[in-house]
């Protein structure tokens, strides 16, 4: 049988962990909202990187937001236009 309880390293890890770092000091502008909704995203269901998830709800808990809270804010933040943009044209990085 196989062992579920295996933590799992994800590949995205060390760049994301300096993002996480900054959130934890950051404020909660309309590019931090779309970072962090991001990484929530990324990480939600993941089997490790729980650092990294247990850094994301204390972010949520200083800006005193929920998840719901979250999605709702940066729905309505993309719906009024771009929050990424980089220097080789409007892609944005959802990877």
């Amino acid at each position: 049988m196989a062992d579920t309880t295996t933590e799992q390293q994800h590949p995205l890890w060390y760049k994301d962990y300096p993002i996480v770092s900054q959130l934890l000091q950051g404020e909660p502008t309309d590019y931090n909202l779309a970072e962090c909704a991001r990484l929530r995203v990324r990480y939600q269901g993941f089997p490790g990187a729980r650092d990294l998830q247990q850094d994301l709800d204390k972010v949520l808990s200083r800006w005193q937001l929920s998840e719901a809270d979250l999605f709702e804010r940066t729905r309505i933040i993309h719906q009024g236009g771009k929050v990424y943009r980089s220097s080789e044209g409007d892609q944005e990085d959802w990877s």
